[in-house]
């Protein structure tokens, strides 16, 4: 089961400051930058399998998960330091990598077994990782910085190595212009519209209301909802679809606040009707200014993952059912049908904000709402369990 300690040092990248020494209009941080990512990763994977060429889906979520969880550890340490190190010291680096493992490992304990194995094989260079999963994760990771930079460049574009830093980016990403994808973006086509209106999810704030420490964004809140439903679905022995759904439906759960903003949860839930009302308003939103975006096809997948995203599902001869989390482990589990545990969704997104209040009152502040939330989530979830885990345990741990 996914416990306190993994849970908070995955919380720590909201804390982690991108470009610090650098002047940003805005905070870049490390969750935002991953969550980023993993939607370009995403777009690029998208396109290679156009090509007819397979992508390794799981080993990309799995990539993705591991490197931000070395960044957290190695935070200190400065991308172009980090990649002299790797490049040209690599005994140095294998041996920064076992530091990097023996100090996750503990934060790893009762999750299942293999997932330490696979993390180690991460770190040291031994996984199977295939050749184009690996070119996808890298363009990904130097895209969403080259995109960060543009912020820092546009702010004081007659700054120390700006101009340097600018042509070490642009040639970095030049290897990875044989992906179709890379090519599009670079060229301006729609899909880079659709990854600069995901990345502007990183400028909502969640809770924007209350004070909070540190703020979460809508974009990092997505990708540790992913990652959470990604723990939950290897708890449970998901089939590669499943595992697959699960993650991308929670990384693009709140995809159409990308056009409607962040809605607090009791405004939705106001008067009677209201949360149908804005719902039917995201939609229309998204079909208007999201699907003109993407490529033909992207959309359809999009929307299985987003519409009634708390809700488990999946497919029987191309229409839509709607199980539960329960029927899916018993009778679904199984790429045929195509399966979402929304139910997990849910879980995982009361989680990242149950997470969001504990951080805050850990240090000394204690809104209102944020109390109010933390024991609004502890009563739902009381005695209850799913697919068999104990959800009342994973909140109890919080207690302790």
């Amino acid at each position: 089961m996914l416990r306190r300690a993994l849970a908070l040092k995955l919380f720590e990248a909201f804390s982690m400051q991108r470009w610090n020494d650098m002047i940003r209009p805005v905070e870049l941080t490390e969750m935002d930058k991953h969550a980023h990512k993993m939607i370009i990763a995403y777009c690029l994977g998208k396109y290679e399998e156009e090509k007819g060429r397979q992508v390794n889906w799981e080993i990309l979520i799995k990539g993705g998960v591991f490197e931000l969880l070395r960044r957290i550890v190695i935070s200190d340490i400065k991308s172009p330091i980090y990649r002299k190190i790797k490049i040209l010291h690599p005994d140095v680096f294998l041996q920064l990598n076992k530091w990097v493992y023996e100090q996750l490992k503990p934060a790893l304990d009762g999750l299942p077994k293999e997932i330490k194995t696979e993390l180690k094989n991460y770190l040291f260079g031994t996984n199977k990782e295939d050749d184009l999963t690996k070119k996808i994760l890298e363009a990904s990771h130097i895209y969403s910085s080259f995109w960060e930079f543009q912020i820092i460049q546009k702010s004081h574009p007659t700054g120390y190595k700006i101009e340097e830093i600018e042509r070490v980016l642009k040639n970095d990403l030049e290897p990875y212009l044989d992906l179709a994808g890379m090519r599009k973006i670079v060229c301006k086509g729609n899909i880079s519209n659709f990854l600069d209106l995901c990345g502007h999810l990183r400028f909502q704030i969640r809770w924007s209301q209350t004070p909070r420490l540190p703020k979460t964004s809508v974009l990092g809140h997505m990708l540790l909802v992913a990652i959470f439903c990604y723990l939950f679905a290897r708890e449970v022995n998901a089939c590669s679809k499943r595992v697959y759904n699960n993650f991308f439906s929670a990384l693009f759960h709140d995809l159409p606040e990308a056009v409607t903003r962040d809605i607090l949860s009791p405004i939705k839930r106001s008067v009677e009707g209201m949360p149908e009302t804005i719902s039917k308003i995201e939609e229309e939103l998204a079909e208007k200014e999201i699907s003109p975006l993407l490529e033909e096809g992207w959309f359809d997948e999009i929307k299985y993952f987003t519409r009634n995203e708390y809700e488990s599902k999946i497919k029987i001869k191309g229409r839509v059912k709607h199980v539960t989390t329960e029927m899916i482990n018993e009778k679904y589990n199984h790429d045929n049908y195509d399966p979402i545990d929304g139910e997990f969704i849910k879980i995982a997104d009361d989680l990242a904000a149950y997470l969001e209040a504990y951080s805050t009152n850990s240090l000394g502040l204690y809104p209102k709402h944020l109390k109010d939330g933390r024991d609004t989530i502890e009563k739902k979830y009381k005695g209850r369990s799913i697919a068999g885990m104990s959800i009342e345990a994973l909140f109890a741990d919080y207690a302790t």
